[in-house]
């Protein structure tokens, strides 16, 4: 073989290594759900506090509640299926199958569980359990079907708000046109749905304040926790940023992004919000206090256990609990 053709060889040949490797170069795999230590946080968490990883491998992972034993059960929202976490051994069952892809849950005050159901086109507001109250609550607004609903909150009078942040756009595709644009709604007591806040980029979570005062909305595409003054008919009053996230990036295109997801409070009325900064803590005033660090990326959080001190996070398809100085409010089941 000429020195020529010997070089065309050896070019040919690392070439096609480097085309193959690149073909097989797979993703990076996200990073392994560990524990993670706390800092302090006066009156929120002790420094030193170990954030505790419980389990990995769930499939899709959302909406936290507390149950009346301590134990704490979420959604496997993909699986179509509720999971249990025992609050003494960590051991998880299955709480309830066939969930109609629950996402977000509450109790009412009749101890009925509703949830934020997402199977496309089926999605809806429903009780899930016991089985003998199963019933739809909602699943359109004037006559056009929800896309994806997302997280809800259930006030003590049997009134429910919820938030519809649009369908998930896939990789690869054009963003689905929705029905009904981002916004939150409220069901009254009475069964009357009611859009009452717009203009938000993507609502996400929603909370309640203790005195059911004020309403909190993350915000997932927006520098802001958002807040709203709550009328005597459930309606909602105008919109004002209410605390900054401490992590927030723009993607491509401009938009921002803080990964803002779940939402719960405390005892004194400090709010917990899951973000891309870990579980950023806010006073009652919108002051920012601290961040619990958490090795993946939270989507949601509750407290529970039989003295509510127990906080649990789950998201990317993994639990962790971490022990707090303060009780979650009492009055609701989150």
């Amino acid at each position: 073989m000429t020195r020529r053709l010997m070089s065309r060889f050896t070019c040919t040949v690392t070439l096609c290594a480097l085309g193959a490797g690149a073909a097989d170069a797979q993703p990076a795999a996200p990073p392994a759900p560990t524990d993670t230590v706390a800092t302090a946080i006066p009156g929120v968490v002790t420094a030193g506090t170990k954030v505790e990883f419980i389990k990995a491998g769930f499939t899709g992972t959302e909406g936290p509640v507390g149950l009346p034993d301590g134990s704490l059960i979420f959604t496997e929202t993909q699986a179509n299926r509720i999971t249990r976490i025992d609050k003494d051994t960590n051991a998880t069952s299955v709480f309830l199958e066939n969930t109609n892809g629950s996402n977000g849950l509450g109790f009412d005050a009749k101890g009925r569980l509703i949830s934020v159901q997402t199977t496309p086109g089926q999605a809806r507001i429903g009780v899930i359990h016991p089985k003998e109250a199963v019933a739809t609550i909602t699943d359109n607004f004037d006559g056009k079907p929800y896309g994806r609903p997302n997280d809800l909150v259930v006030a003590k009078n049997g009134g429910i708000y919820f938030s519809e942040p649009g369908p998930n756009a896939t990789p690869g595709q054009p963003p689905p046109v929705p029905a009904l644009t981002p916004a939150v709604y409220y069901v009254s007591p009475a069964g009357k749905v009611a859009r009452v806040a717009e203009g938000i980029e993507r609502p996400n979570g929603i909370m309640l304040s203790a005195d059911e005062k004020t309403l909190y909305v993350n915000n997932t595409a927006g520098e802001y926790l958002l807040a709203y003054d709550v009328r005597g008919d459930g309606t909602l009053g105008p919109r004002r940023n209410f605390a900054k996230y401490g992590k927030v990036t723009k993607t491509p295109a401009g938009a921002f992004n803080s990964g803002a997801d779940g939402l719960a409070i405390d005892a004194q009325g400090r709010v917990y919000a899951a973000t891309a900064a870990g579980i950023e803590v806010f006073s009652a005033t919108g002051e920012t206090l601290g961040a619990i660090p958490v090795s993946l990326a939270p989507q949601n959080i509750a407290f529970a256990g039989t003295d509510k001190k127990t906080l649990y996070i789950v998201g990317r398809g993994a639990a962790f609990k971490v022990r707090l100085l303060t009780e979650g409010y009492k009055g609701r089941a989150k």
